[in-house]
């Protein structure tokens, strides 16, 4: 069952106290704002989930869950209000999806004892957990993204990219100024001439710097844009002949609502992902049997199957296997927000139990650890058929360049330790 809450409404919510005998879910969704077209499939993957589960399996270990809804509209302090307007109903784990957002909670839900996901976004090197320890952002994060890229990259020009021009257009904030530092060191590390070419949000006006993408004719272009960025980016592309073969998104720059307004234009356009597309997994039939048939979908149920749809119900479903693993952790159904933070450090998922849960060859399988809170940082690469409609998986989700990344992450997580008085080690 799902519960709608505006974000004014903190003083009944706390009036009312929380509701025992539920495994609570918090969703920080936008379904309004400048990104609520990537805001809507997300939340509707990702409580059609635990509605399926409830409906499916009788819940988590025979606890019922219960997702609590928030509308944040993409902004950061309506974030952090609904943070604070639900933490009370016993919320066991939080999804900001916003990295403004999550840089925001970090202090917040650590000193509430209140762990995060940040999936594929956020603060990169909170995968040190010996350090972030209530932060978790498996499987694969932004710095994966960037190595992954290039990795793609060095396939595709048989090892060598020396000489070669790259330039990466991002959206102009945290979020999109994360893989610079990376970047910067794999072109160190391979020889290629790195440009930076920034877009402020919106990202509806982008005609200069594609005008300079033209001028400059790099080899190829990574995007770390959101919402319509990302539209626009890939028509005016289109509109220089740019190839887009030679364009690749991040996760966040690749689904149905980016490629489809520019039509034929958009066809071979690529992005990184870190799960599976489309909807040829038995998952599916369950979803449409419990959920959509039962007349329980969060949305109008038409975002099935696509792109952010199945990156909520991978959330989902993560949320409720580490929720599955703190019960067994502390022999009790009935667990709290501090044991399911335990339940997130000891997740295992393997290929074994994706099949189990309907969905083989989802995502990578992998384990969390306190040293470790980003999981493999194992990516793929996805690629746009317009004529088909749909994304296709061209990879194996393959291995990142951890002689780069570790160290970066050590050292920014570090310097927040020192800023923070953190004395670094696992609970």
């Amino acid at each position: 069952m799902t519960y709608k809450l505006g974000t004014w409404a903190i003083a009944g919510l706390m009036a009312a106290g929380p509701a025992m005998a539920d495994l609570v879910f918090p969703d920080l969704s936008y379904r309004t704002g400048p990104y609520a077209a990537g805001g809507i499939p997300f939340s509707d993957g990702y409580q059609d989930y635990f509605t399926m589960i409830n409906a499916r399996d009788g819940g988590i270990g025979g606890v019922m869950t219960r997702v609590v809804e928030c509308e944040t509209g993409y902004n950061t302090e309506k974030g952090v209000e609904c943070y604070e307007a639900t933490k009370g109903e016993g919320s066991l784990v939080y999804q900001p999806l916003s990295t403004g957002i999550t840089y925001q909670l970090i202090p917040k839900a650590t000193a509430d004892d209140i762990p995060m996901h940040t999936m594929g976004y956020g603060r990169t090197s909170a995968a040190n957990g010996e350090v972030f320890s209530h932060v978790f952002n498996y499987p694969a994060n932004y710095w994966n993204g960037a190595s992954g890229a290039i990795n793609y990259l060095l396939g595709e020009n048989g090892g060598d990219l020396n000489g070669k021009k790259i330039a990466l257009v991002y959206h102009n904030s945290a979020y999109g100024k994360e893989p610079i530092r990376t970047l910067e060191e794999l072109a160190k590390k391979h020889g290629f001439e790195l440009s930076l070419i920034p877009v402020d949000h919106p990202g509806q006006e982008q005609k200069s710097q594609w005008l300079q993408i033209r001028r400059d004719r790099p080899d190829n272009v990574i995007m770390y844009g959101w919402g319509v960025m990302n539209q626009v980016a890939i028509q005016e592309a289109a509109n220089i002949r740019y190839p887009m073969d030679q364009f690749i998104g991040i996760w966040w720059s690749g689904s149905e609502n980016d490629v489809i307004p520019a039509g034929a234009a958009a066809d071979g356009y690529k992005a990184l992902t870190f799960h599976a597309v489309g909807d040829d997994f038995p998952v599916f039939a369950d979803i449409q049997k419990h959920v959509v048939e039962a007349g329980k979908a969060a949305g109008a149920g038409d975002q099935i199957g696509t792109v952010l749809y199945n990156r909520g119900l991978y959330a989902a479903m993560l949320a409720a296997e580490a929720a599955a693993t703190a019960q067994k952790i502390h022999g009790t159904p009935d667990i709290t927000p501090a044991m399911m933070r335990d339940g997130m450090e000891a997740l295992v998922i393997d290929e074994a139990r994706m099949t189990a849960l309907g969905m083989p060859g989802f995502g990578p399988s992998f384990s969390v650890s306190c040293q470790n809170h980003g999981g493999p940082g194992l990516v793929g690469m996805t690629q746009w058929d317009a004529t088909a409609k749909e994304w296709k998986l061209i990879s194996d989700f393959a291995e990142t360049d951890a002689e780069v990344i570790q160290p970066l992450i050590v050292e920014d997580s570090m310097a927040f330790a020192a800023e923070s008085n953190i004395t670094p080690g696992c609970k």
